[in-house]
C-alpha cells in the first residue's frame, strides 16, 4: 500500500479552510462524477480518490489524525487491528421513473488501515463514528415549488427523502445515523448528506424566491392595450396590458414566485419581462394603414 497525499488529491494547501477543502472536492466530484463520465475508468478512479480525500480532511478529527502520522502511517498498524470498524459502505440514488445514478464509496486498503479505528495500546478498542455518504438528487422547478420525494438506497435500505415546498439548488439534507458504519456498530453510524439539485426551466428563471420570465405580446395589444392569460407555476392568470406598453417593460405578479422555504403561505414574485413582437409580411393595405399613421404622428 502506497502513502496518500490528499491534499495533492485535492489541489489544496495543508494549511486549506474547511471550506476550501468543501469547494476543491465539489468541483473534482462533479467533474469526474460517473454520470458524467460513462465508461471512463481514469475519471472513476478520480472520483474515487476525491470522496477518499474529502472523507479524512473534511473531517476535523481524521484530518488532525492524518496530518500527526502522515508519511509514517505505517508505524500505526502494530497499535491494533486495522480492520476492525471499516468506513466503508455504498448507496446510490433512485428516482421515480427508476432511473439510478450513485457512486460506491469504496475506500483504498490505506484508508482502510490508517482510519479504521484501531486498538489502544491496552488492546481495548476505541469506538469510531462511521463516515458520512453524500449523494445528490434531481427535481424540477415544479416539484421544487410543490414538493415531492425521493427514494434513496442506502446500506441495503431504501429510504423516502421528502423535499418540502421552495427547495433550492445546493440545498443540503441531512439524514441523521444513516451513513457508514462505525466500530460501535449501528449507534456509531455517521449521516446521509442529499445535496438537491433543481434543473433548469424552460420559461422561467429563478433567483432567490423569485421567478422570472418573457412574455410575448403582439403589437396592436401593445398599442392598444388589452387582456391576456399567461401561465405561473401555480395556474394560469390574466393580466391586463395597459395601452402603450413599451418592448422591455417588467410587470410584477405579487406572490407568483417560489414558496419561501419552511415558511408557510409565503411566496416571492414572478416578473415578466414584455418582448413586443412586430408583425411580418404585411399586406399592401397594412403597409399602407401603417403609412397613414405614420404621418399623423
Amino acid at each position: 500500500m502506497d502513502y496518500k497525499d490528499y491534499y495533492r488529491i485535492l489541489g489544496i494547501d495543508k494549511k486549506a479552510t474547511q471550506e476550501e477543502i468543501k469547494k476543491a472536492y465539489r468541483v473534482l466530484a462533479v467533474k469526474n462524477h460517473p454520470d458524467k463520465n460513462p465508461n471512463n475508468k481514469l475519471a472513476e478512479e478520480q472520483f474515487k480518490l476525491a470522496n477518499e480525500a474529502n472523507e479524512v480532511l473534511g473531517n476535523p478529527e481524521k484530518r488532525k489524525k492524518y496530518d500527526e502520522l502522515g508519511a509514517n502511517w505505517q508505524q500505526y498498524e502494530q497499535f491494533g487491528d486495522s480492520k476492525s470498524g471499516k468506513a466503508r459502505g455504498q448507496y446510490r440514488s433512485e428516482v421515480n421513473d427508476n432511473n439510478t445514478f450513485g457512486e460506491e464509496a469504496n475506500f483504498s486498503d490505506f484508508f482502510e488501515q490508517f482510519f479504521s479505528g484501531g486498538a489502544k495500546g491496552d488492546g481495548g478498542t476505541q469506538n469510531k463514528r462511521g463516515g458520512d455518504y453524500e449523494t445528490a438528487v434531481e427535481i424540477t422547478l415544479e416539484e421544487a415549488y410543490q414538493g415531492t420525494n425521493r427514494t434513496i438506497q442506502v446500506n441495503n435500505q431504501k429510504l423516502r427523502i421528502p423535499t418540502k415546498p421552495g427547495s433550492y439548488n445546493n440545498q443540503q439534507l441531512r439524514i441523521k445515523n444513516k451513513g457508514a458504519m462505525g466500530s460501535g456498530g449501528e449507534d456509531s453510524r455517521g449521516d446521509l448528506f442529499v445535496n438537491i439539485k433543481i434543473k433548469n426551466h424552460p420559461n422561467f428563471i429563478r433567483k432567490r424566491d423569485d421567478l422570472f420570465s418573457n412574455q410575448r405580446i403582439d403589437l396592436y395589444t401593445a398599442v392598444l392595450g388589452g387582456e391576456m392569460i399567461v401561465s405561473t407555476l401555480s395556474g394560469h392568470v390574466k393580466i391586463s396590458i395597459v395601452p402603450g406598453t413599451q418592448n422591455g417593460k417588467n410587470i410584477r405578479l405579487k406572490g407568483k414566485g417560489m414558496p419561501i422555504y419552511d415558511k408557510n403561505d409565503t411566496y416571492g414574485d414572478l416578473y415578466l419581462e414584455i418582448l413586443v413582437v412586430i408583425p411580418e409580411n404585411l399586406t399592401e393595405k397594412q403597409k399602407e394603414l401603417f403609412e397613414q399613421l405614420k404621418t399623423t404622428m
